[in-house]
Order: C-alpha cells, then structure tokens, then sequence
C-alpha cells in the first residue's frame, strides 16, 4: 500500500498490510543526550531526528497544500536579560516569561505577562497580526501543491491551528477562565475572529479544489483531571467553531477526518469534539486519560494515535514490552497506532528507545532501520 491508501484504511478501519508508523518528537534536552550514548552528530533537531533517524512514514511524506491561520508575523523570541541562573525571555506567543537557562536543564516558566491582558491589547493583536486580507498568508506555490494533492502516494494534511489553545497562550489560564465568566462576548468575539480568518484560508484551498485527507488541530486544554473549562462552556462556545469548519472541509475538500491534540484528561471531550467533526484523538496521555475507555465508548468513530507510556522508556525493556502487551487489543483491532503518548524525555536512554523502536516495528509488521 501506499502512505496515502494505508492512512486513509487505517482511518476508516479497512484492510491494513500493516498500521502507519509515526512517533512524536523529543525535548532537546534528549536529543543533547543520546548524542553522548550514539546517536551521530548531524541528527541534533529534535523536530525530525526521530523521522530521520529511525524511518518513520513520514520521512517519506512530501509537501501538503497550506495557508497560514496563526500569528502574521509571528513574536520573535528573545532574550530579554538574564541574572543568575535565570533568564527572561519574550516567546513566540508574545508573553514575558521567566525560566531557568536552558543549559541548566528544563523548567516551566514563570509568566509576568501574557500578550493578551486587555481588550485593547487583543485588538492591537487582531489588527496588526491577525489580519485576514494579509496575503502573505498564501504560498506562492498553492496553486502547484493543491494541483499535485490529487495524485501524491502520502496523506495531504492541513493545519486548524485552535479555537481555545491560542488564545489561552495568548492570555493565560487565569485571564482567560475570568473572561469566560465576565466577558463572554469577547472570548465570542475572538474566537469568532479565529474561525473566520480560518474559514478564509481554507476557502483558498477549496477554490483551487485541493484534496486533504486530515485537517490537524491543537488545543492543549485539559490537565490531569480533565478540561480547563466546564463541557457546558465548551460545547457552547467551541463546538460550534469546530462543526463550521469541519463541515466546509467535508463539503468542499472532501476531507472527512479532524486529528485533535490535546494534552492531559480529554474523557469528557471526546463526545462533543465528535459531534464537532474531531474524531482523531492524539496523543492520548495514558497517566490521565484511558485509551481503552473511548475504544469501548466510540469505537471505530475515534481512531486513536499515541497511547504508548513514554515512562516505559524510562524503566526499561521489561517495562517496553510490557507496555506494547497492554495495548495489543487496540494494536491488533487496528484502531490504535501506537506511539509515546508526548515528547520522548531526557530520562530515556538511547538503547532503551532503540529496543522500543525494533519491538515497535516488529509489532506492526515494519523492516527496522536506523540511520
């Protein structure tokens, strides 16, 4: 099969030779050490060292039709200045942050100020970034990648972006949960904003009939017990955002899956992100969320990618092994395709990730490779 046709089987559960190889990527932290255990020296980005270096599908995945829904131009990170050991940088998200130096290893920063505080600095941010009429938000190849997205042998995937992960980056939980309480207009009018600088892109690729097969969104917004907003809120003031786009992406793309990223405990969210038309759920932390519940509760309606403990990694071979036995149902359904369940950590050495990798390949019936 194809990268494309064995995608799209997997999707829709059809006959597989095999499920879809992918992984998630490592902190750089990891990357800085495997170096030291083997990994050669010109493999030192850890968005792609794990495709590169080990072959998964999508090294073999070329370009797919895209248009820009985010941030244009984008904050440029800085440093702002540094005392001690720690330093204050400005992210790309445009917040002042606080953390440790990254050469002192990782830490979760301490934010002095988000982008977002008012309705004036969300207007700043509309206006000046957020603009719809940039056409800086189309490639100048478009018209070639959506020409060439008909007959490509890999799946053509597009980016949503989020309705609520951007704009909590943007304003930061605490001003956010209190804007959803006092200022349900403006989250309204800011994720309506959202939607229809998304809607506007996607309508580019519709009008040069591109064919997608996956729209990829990101939200980030559950923690260990579950989301950051009620499921009232959420269904209220997000599902519809999600049905208007998924709907036009069926409509005129002829796209009929939505893969969501959410960190943390998504349980509660899987049902009304399928009625929005999400029905991928990536990556599924297995210490908050159980993967074998939404199998028994949405079966084939929710096909799943990740669900691998990546603490495994850390333990060990037994551990490895034992993490694969307990997902064998999903795996042999054809429903799960397995991958760590979020950024492969620093506390996983090389050989413990290359023995996953070789028991990963085997499960899934894949040649092994590396370098």
């Amino acid at each position: 099969m194809t990268h494309r046709e064995r995608h799209m089987a997997w999707l829709k559960g059809g006959k597989l030779d095999r499920l879809p190889d992918w992984e998630f990527r490592t902190w750089d932290q990891t990357v800085d050490r495997w170096h030291k255990e083997g990994l050669p020296a010109e493999y030192t980005n850890r968005h792609d060292v794990l495709t590169r270096y080990f072959h998964t599908d999508d090294e073999e995945y070329g370009p797919s039709p895209w248009v820009d829904v985010g941030l244009r131009p984008g904050f440029e990170w800085e440093v702002v200045s540094e005392k001690g050991d720690t330093q204050v940088v400005r992210d790309n998200d445009g917040a002042l942050c606080e953390r440790m130096r990254p050469e002192l290893g990782a830490s979760i920063p301490r934010y002095i100020r988000y982008a977002i505080e008012t309705r004036k600095d969300w207007e700043k941010l509309r206006d000046e970034r957020l603009r719809i009429d940039d056409p800086g938000r189309v490639p100048a190849d478009l018209d070639e990648v959506c020409r060439k997205s008909h007959t490509v042998d890999y799946p053509t995937v597009v980016w949503a972006g989020a309705v609520y992960g951007w704009l909590r980056n943007w304003m930061g939980v605490e001003r956010i949960s209190e804007a959803f309480m006092e200022e349900p207009d403006w989250i309204a009018e800011m994720m309506e904003h959202l939607t229809a600088l998304r809607l506007a892109m996607f309508g580019k690729l519709a009008m040069r009939e591109a064919r997608i097969d996956r729209v990829d969104w990101w939200e980030d917004m559950c923690f260990k017990t579950g989301p950051l907003i009620s499921p009232a809120m959420f269904v209220k003031f997000m599902v519809p955002h999600y049905r208007r786009t998924t709907e036009f992406m069926r409509r005129e793309c002829g796209c009929e899956y939505n893969m969501l990223d959410c960190d943390g405990n998504i349980n509660v969210l899987v049902k009304p992100w399928l009625d929005g038309g999400i029905n991928v759920m990536f990556p599924i932390e297995t210490a908050h969320t159980d993967v074998f519940r939404i199998w028994r509760e949405f079966g084939r309606k929710a096909p799943l990618r990740g669900a691998y403990d990546k603490r495994a990694l850390i333990a060990g071979t037994v551990a490895i092994d034992r993490e694969f036995e307990k997902l064998m149902p999903l795996i042999k359904e054809g429903i799960l395709a397995p991958h760590t369940d979020h950024l492969v950590p620093p506390d996983v050495s090389f050989d413990n990730y290359r023995y996953y990798r070789r028991r990963k390949c085997a499960i899934i019936g894949k040649d092994y490779r590396e370098g």
